[in-house]
């Protein structure tokens, strides 16, 4: 007995080069694209360990728990690593970033995520792209959760590694993933002598195998079900229009900050500022003597589709996480999640107004 998602024709070079081309377009690219068959923490750790070096130095910014992860690859490759340091409630600035740069003038890597949906905060690359390409460093990009959720242009902006995962804003799968590099990129992999070769971390294999080899012989068997979920995905945004995926997801982190705000019940927004806050997801605090675990248990408790989850780590008494991305950046879902916070506030005998946040919620959008 066939069955269409597993008895599957090999997947062709010719069409995993078109889903890449694709790839390129959404990110408005010339550099090369290589889609990595795995999560994009693979095709991270491969752009660190192959643009890192021993012995060179690197400026780590750290806005939320990934910040912190590069940090520890970083140091493993034997790079110096400067780590510069915001509140998660916050956002870094261009300023800070051109601060550090000119405080350590041999810092020749620089690692950034573009939007941390564990914390709920987004930086602005544009400004900070400009005061890397000033200072003449390497430049990485962790945009998993910002692609297709706001603007991400990493050749108008001077990044030089963009990373991008398709599980959040794509509204794609988690097991395959895409890295945009250039060719300064590929020059710095190929004069490191620590740079993965001969690996699953190995970018340099898809560009001396599969780029300059004319895009004809795959290095491995591709995860099929994964790269064809991709081309679906990816057909999706291009008939919906990126720029209306993007306003979407805008108007469901104006409307769940707005409506949370207007619940009362002591919720605030985690990050201060609105514009430093990500369109992919809105965290919140929970009341005082409140555990954010409580809330969303309860809330999940009416509606386990919600897509609502309690921080992680230390966060996770006091944050909750609303996951307005992809298929729940809609209208209803920020609705639900709002009403269903509401009622778990109110049997935690706090004071809630459901219809402030629904009108407000609606007024947002």
């Amino acid at each position: 007995m066939t069955h269409p998602l597993l008895d599957l024709a090999p997947l062709t070079a010719a069409r995993f080069a078109a889903i890449e081309r694709r790839v390129a377009a959404l990110l408005d690219t010339e550099q090369d694209v290589v889609i990595t068959q795995g999560e994009a923490l693979l095709p991270l750790e491969g752009c660190i360990r192959g643009g890192a070096r021993r012995g060179s130095t690197a400026l780590n910014v750290v806005t939320g728990p990934y910040g912190q992860t590069f940090g520890n690859w970083l140091r493993a490759c034997g790079a110096r690593v400067v780590d510069l340091e915001v509140p998660f409630h916050t956002a870094v600035t261009a300023g800070m970033v051109a601060e550090a740069l000119a405080a350590t003038p041999e810092i020749d890597f620089v690692s950034l995520v573009h939007a941390e949906a564990a914390t709920g905060n987004t930086n602005p690359v544009a400004e900070i792209g400009e005061a890397v390409r000033d200072h003449g460093a390497l430049f990485m990009l962790d945009a998993v959760a910002s692609v297709a959720a706001e603007p991400l242009l990493p050749d108008a902006w001077g990044v030089d590694l963009c990373v991008i995962g398709a599980q959040k804003a794509m509204g794609g799968p988690a097991g395959v993933s895409a890295v945009s590099v250039s060719a300064r990129a590929w020059e710095r992999m190929a004069a490191n002598p620590d740079a993965p070769r001969s690996s699953y971390l190995s970018l340099l294999d898809w560009k001396e195998r599969w780029i300059d080899g004319g895009r004809k012989a795959l290095l491995h068997a591709p995860a099929q079900l994964e790269m064809l979920a991709l081309e679906a995905c990816l057909e999706r945004i291009e008939s919906e229009g990126l720029d209306a995926v993007t306003a979407r997801h805008a108007s469901a982190a104006a409307a769940t900050r707005a409506g949370a705000t207007a619940l009362g019940g002591g919720l605030t927004p985690y990050v201060h500022e609105a514009r430093e806050a990500a369109p992919v997801a809105t965290t919140l605090r929970a009341p005082e003597g409140v555990d954010a675990r409580d809330l969303v248990s309860a809330a999940l408790a009416a509606d386990p589709a919600l897509p609502l989850i309690a921080g992680g780590g230390a966060l996770a008494k006091e944050m909750i996480r609303v996951n307005h991305y992809g298929v729940d950046a809609t209208r209803g879902a920020v609705q639900s999640s709002l009403a269903a916070l509401g009622a778990a506030l109110a049997a935690h005998g706090r004071e809630v107004d459901l219809e402030g946040a629904r009108r407000a919620a609606g007024e947002a959008w």
